[in-house]
C-alpha cells in the first residue's frame, strides 16, 4: 500500500504467507488488534487501550469521541520481539515494538502479550508512550513543544497501572529507566531544556534524555513545590518565548532544578494521580476469528500495511497470489490481492483483484482505494489517457461514500489535480484540510497541507501548520524542509505579509 504518509519502515520478510487459523480481530472505539493469542488474553488489551485512552481524555477533560473506523490505530501482535525486529529490518535488541502514525492507516506492532511493566519497556509499555504522542498531537495541540515536554509527556502516561476495581493509576514510577538515569550520560540542564534537547549535538551520547523527561514531567506535575510552573512554562511558550528563557521563566534557577530533579528521582515514594473507573467509560469490544482465507493472508497485509519496496512486494506476491486462488469468494482476501499487486508494479492485475472485492462486498473501501492508485498510475504512465483523471477522481469519491471520514480518498482526490498539473479545486483542498484535521500526527500530510497553503498565499495558516513538522521530536524526511520554509515565512512576514513568499 501506498500512503502520502511517511512509510517509515520497510520490511524485509519473503515468501508464502503461513496459514494461521487462530487469528482474532478484536474490535473496540478507537483500536482494531489482530493476534494469535487466546480471546481472553486479548480482549483484555483491548479493554486496557480504551481505559488507557479514557484516562488520558478524562485527564484533560476531552469528551468521548469515536473516530470513523480508519481512523483508529490498528494493533498487530506477532509472536515475539525478534519478530517485530525481522519485520522492522533491525538486530536492535532493544527494540520491542514501533509505531507508524499515518492518515488512514496508523499501525503498531508489538510482540506477544504479557502486559506492561514499570520494571521492563514491554512492546505494550512502548505502545503507550507513542499512543500518548499520538493522543497529544490529535487533542491537545496544533504547535510544537520542546522534545523533553513532548517525550515526559508520553513517559509519564506510559507508565499506567490498571488496577482491579477499573481504575487507572497515572504517573507511576518508570523503573525501568532507573539504570539509565542512575549510570548513563545526563544531558546538561540548559542543553536538555534547549528545543531540542541536545538532539543536534551528534557529538554526545546523552543515553539518559528519555529519564530525565520523565523525571522532569513528573517532577513539575506532581510535586507541590513547583505547583503551576509547567503551566506557566507553556503559556510563555505561546507567547513565543524561546525554550530555554520560558524554562528560565517560569522554573527559576536552572542549577537548582537540576539539583532538584536528581533528589526527586532518589525518594522512596512518588505520588500518582487516580483515574476513578466509573469515570472510564469505553464502548463494546467485538470479537470474531478472522476466516481462513484472511488468517492465510494475514501476514502479507501486515507487510503491506507497513510498507514494502517493489522489489519486496515480488516476493510477497506468489503466496498472495495462492491465497486468493483458494479464497475467490473472499472479498478481504481480494482486496488484500489488489494492495500486493499494486505494490508489485501490476495495475491491471490490482484493478482486476479490486472490481472482484468489491463485487461481493461494495464497502471493501482498501479495493476502491487500491483500485484509485492503480488508474492514476496508469494515467501517468501513459497506459490511460490525460482525460482518464476524472475516472480516477470518481474512485475516490467512491471510497469516501463508504467512509465519509477516511483520510485517504480526500488527499488522492486533492492529489489527482496536482497530478494532472491543475488547480485543486476548493472542494479539493476543503478536503485535504479536513483528512489532516482527522490526521494532525501525520507529518507527510502536515507538509502537504503546507504547502497547498503556501500556494494559496495563507502564509499564517502555513507557519502555524510547519511549527509540529519544522520542530518534531521525532524528525522526519519533510523536518530540514520544513523548517526552512518556516523560517523563511515568518521572517517575511514581519517585513509585511505581502512579501511573504509564493
Amino acid at each position: 500500500m501506498r500512503y502520502v504518509a511517511l512509510g517509515w519502515f520497510s520490511l524485509l520478510l519473503a515468501g508464502a504467507p503461513a496459514v494461521a487459523a487462530e487469528w482474532l480481530e478484536v474490535s473496540s472505539d478507537h483500536f482494531v488488534i489482530y493476534s494469535e493469542q487466546n480471546e481472553k488474553t486479548v480482549e483484555a488489551f483491548a479493554e486496557r487501550l480504551e481505559r488507557f485512552h479514557a484516562s488520558m481524555s478524562h485527564v484533560f477533560g476531552k469528551p468521548p469521541a469515536k473516530p470513523g473506523p480508519s481512523n483508529r490505530v490498528t494493533v498487530y501482535v506477532l509472536p515475539s520481539a525478534a519478530k517485530v525486529r525481522r519485520v522492522l529490518g533491525t538486530d536492535d535488541r532493544y527494540v520491542n515494538g514501533f509505531y507508524i502514525p499515518r492518515a488512514g492507516g496508523s499501525i503498531a506492532l508489538i510482540p506477544k502479550l504479557r502486559g506492561a511493566s514499570s520494571f521492563e519497556l514491554t512492546g505494550e509499555t512502548v505502545l503507550y508512550h507513542e499512543y500518548a504522542h499520538h493522543f497529544m498531537m490529535a487533542n491537545l495541540t496544533n504547535r510544537p513543544y520542546p522534545r523533553w515536554f513532548t517525550e515526559g509527556f508520553a513517559e509519564f502516561f506510559a507508565n499506567a497501572v490498571f488496577r482491579e476495581d477499573g481504575s487507572v493509576l497515572i504517573g507511576a514510577a518508570a523503573n525501568y529507566r532507573a539504570a539509565e538515569l542512575m549510570d548513563a550520560q545526563h544531558v546538561p540542564i540548559r542543553k536538555f531544556l534547549s528545543f531540542d534537547g541536545g538532539a543536534s549535538d551528534s557529538k554526545s551520547l546523552y543515553t539518559s534524555f528519555y529519564g530525565q523527561s520523565w523525571v522532569l514531567f513528573h517532577y513539575l506535575v506532581m510535586a507541590p513545590e513547583r505547583a503551576n510552573q509547567w503551566v506557566n512554562y507553556l503559556r510563555l511558550l505561546e507567547a513565543g518565548k524561546p525554550a530555554l528563557e520560558a524554562a528560565e521563566g517560569a522554573f527559576g534557577d536552572l542549577d537548582k532544578l537540576e539539583k532538584d530533579m536528581d533528589s526527586y528521582m532518589r525518594r522512596a515514594t512518588l505520588t500518582a494521580r487516580v483515574v476513578p473507573g466509573n469515570a472510564l467509560a469505553i464502548g463494546p469490544i467485538v470479537t470474531r476469528q478472522l476466516r481462513p482465507g484472511e488468517a492465510a493472508m494475514m501476514m502479507t497485509v501486515i507487510e503491506s500495511n507497513v510498507g514494502v519496496t517493489r522489489e519486496e512486494a515480488l516476493k510477497l506476491l506468489p503466496g498472495a497470489r495462492k491465497v486468493a486462488a483458494e479464497h475467490p469468494d473472499d472479498a478481504a482476501v481480494l482486496a488484500a490481492l489488489a494492495e500486493a499487486e499494486f505494490d508489485a508494479g501490476n495495475d491491471d492485475a490490482a484493478i482486476a483483484a479490486a472490481d472482484a472485492a468489491v463485487a461481493i462486498d461494495p464497502q471493501q473501501v482498501n479495493a476502491l482505494i487500491q483500485k484509485g492508485y492503480a488508474l492514476a498510475r496508469k494515467v501517468e504512465s501513459g497506459g490511460l489517457p490525460k482525460e482518464a483523471w476524472k475516472d480516477v477522481r470518481r474512485q475516490f469519491i467512491k471510497a469516501n461514500a463508504v467512509e465519509n471520514d477516511h483520510p485517504v480518498p480526500l488527499v488522492h482526490f486533492y492529489l489527482t489535480y496536482v497530478r494532472q498539473g491543475e488547480r485543486p479545486t476548493q472542494n479539493a483542498i476543503d478536503g485535504l484540510e479536513w483528512a489532516m484535521a482527522l490526521a494532525p500526527f501525520d507529518a507527510s500530510l502536515r507538509w502537504l497541507v503546507a504547502q497547498e497553503m503556501v500556494a494559496s498565499r495563507r502564509y499564517k495558516d502555513a507557519a502555524q501548520t510547519l511549527g509540529p513538522l519544522a520542530y518534531s521530536p521525532h524528525p522526519g524526511k519533510n523536518t530540514a524542509e520544513a523548517l526552512k520554509l518556516l523560517q523563511d515565512i515568518e521572517a517575511r512576514l514581519e517585513s509585511g505579509p505581502e512579501t511573504a513568499p509564493e
